[in-house]
């Protein structure tokens, strides 16, 4: 019996979203798991006189990645909008893999001196120029292959993506934790995730390969890459508008996620056990939300969830880790997560879709890569911000003003966009 037309591309859908979001999961894991394995790191390839100075060249390290985030939006968002979504995406996953082999070979310090950091720091690059598009050419992809009045929920998907990643590195974590004693995780186990990714590539890899192009973009015109560079200096604004937008996303991400495993145990003092479970919850509680506020997003518009979101992390961030730091403990510390989880997937819900409708059609993957990636340059710094943050003022909870900043810029640039009745924004939902 033949299945329905609806049924069929019901399935299709699901298939288009599993292949284009593939990329995504790696990229997100290895950044995970250099933040939940940051101490052990550091001890292997940042020796230093301190503790704090051994763990903040690491988290320097784990930024440097995001710096050449806007160089790989440049080029690869060009080589994408010019050449198509599929062999960009495909490009960025061989990129990224290379990147995550450096990470897990490299020897120690002890074995081949000041080589090793620089190697590391080498992979880390690698990895911030191929997500430096990866996340722009995904989510573009999902908007174009989006049925009507679904582009919200679509969209969402290249965060919820994410999330499985999360979720996985904290069970990795976890399993860590129970078969291996400290001490071997901190000389070789944390060694265990990085290989994984490593043997994980091939499968994404051929999984991403049977992308099929978008409709969309057969039916464009393909500008060259002198007028995909002349655009995004006309559309300047526009871009730094979606660098606002995304500061809230990135900030509130990397604080949830890969910090977490360090605030918890470094400046919390809380057993390895308890966070990794805490950022296991985080990844399930973003894994549900993200869907189920890109799709309410569709049906309310964009603006409502974006301006409530920006106003709670506002008002609540700072007093939530306060609350926390006071008296630091397992429930504690899964209440406060889970409520900034919370705001983190509302508002990422929204802002995705609302990012690929406010870019110019013709260099949208360009555009999108560009403010995401200047975003995520500041953002993903939040590791180390944090930690400088606590030490200069000796506020555990100092990391809620950064957030508080974020939400600040997230509101601003809501108000700006969505200020012109006119505006893309206005009218794609």
């Amino acid at each position: 019996m033949n299945q329905p037309a609806s049924h069929r591309s019901r399935r299709e859908s699901v298939k288009a979203i599993v292949r284009v979001v593939s990329g995504n999961f790696l990229e997100m894991y290895d950044f995970m798991v250099y933040g939940y394995y940051a101490p052990a790191i550091a001890k292997a390839y940042f020796p230093a006189h301190s503790a704090y100075a051994s763990l903040l060249l690491t988290l320097l390290a784990f930024a440097a990645g995001f710096v050449m985030r806007p160089i790989g939006a440049i080029v690869l968002g060009a080589y994408i909008d010019h050449h198509g979504r599929r062999r960009g995406l495909i490009l960025t996953l061989a990129l990224m893999a290379i990147g995550t082999l450096l990470v897990a070979a490299v020897p120690t310090y002890a074995t081949i001196g000041m080589l090793a950091p620089l190697l590391v720091v080498a992979g880390r690059l690698l990895q911030g120029f191929s997500a430096g598009v990866e996340l722009g050419g995904v989510s573009v992809y999902l908007a174009e292959i989006a049925t009507p009045g679904h582009r919200g929920f679509y969209c969402s998907w290249q965060s919820a993506s994410q999330q499985v990643a999360v979720v996985f590195a904290a069970s990795l974590g976890l399993l860590l934790q129970y078969w291996l004693p400290p001490d071997a995780i901190t000389g070789w186990g944390w060694r265990i995730p990085f290989v994984i990714g490593c043997l994980i590539v091939p499968f994404l890899f051929l999984i991403r390969r049977s992308l099929e192009e978008t409709q969309a973009f057969l039916a464009r015109r393909r500008p060259d890459v002198g007028e995909i560079y002349r655009s995004m200096l006309t559309n300047g604004r526009v871009v730094l508008l979606g660098v606002a937008l995304v500061m809230m996303t990135t900030v509130s991400f990397y604080l949830i996620t890969a910090y977490t495993p360090t605030f918890g145990s470094e400046v919390l003092h809380l057993s390895q056990f308890d966070v990794f479970v805490v950022t296991l919850c985080i990844g399930l509680s973003n894994f549900v939300w993200l869907p189920v506020m890109g799709a309410l997003s569709d049906r309310i518009g964009r603006r409502p969830l974006l301006l409530a979101c920006t106003l709670l992390a506002l008002i609540s961030a700072y007093p939530v880790l306060h609350w926390l730091v006071a008296s630091p403990n397992f429930e504690r510390l899964l209440a406060a997560e889970l409520w900034l989880s919370f705001i983190y997937a509302s508002y990422n819900g929204a802002m995705v879709v609302t990012l690929t409708e406010i870019m110019p059609a013709d260099v949208r993957t360009t555009g999108f890569s560009l403010a995401y990636s200047l975003a995520t340059t500041v953002g993903g710094s939040s590791l180390a911000i944090s930690q400088w943050l606590i030490h200069i003022t000796g506020n555990k909870a100092a990391p809620g003003i950064w957030m508080s900043f974020a939400a600040l810029c997230g509101l601003v640039a809501t108000l700006v966009v969505f200020r012109d009745p006119n505006s893309r924004a206005q009218h794609k939902h």
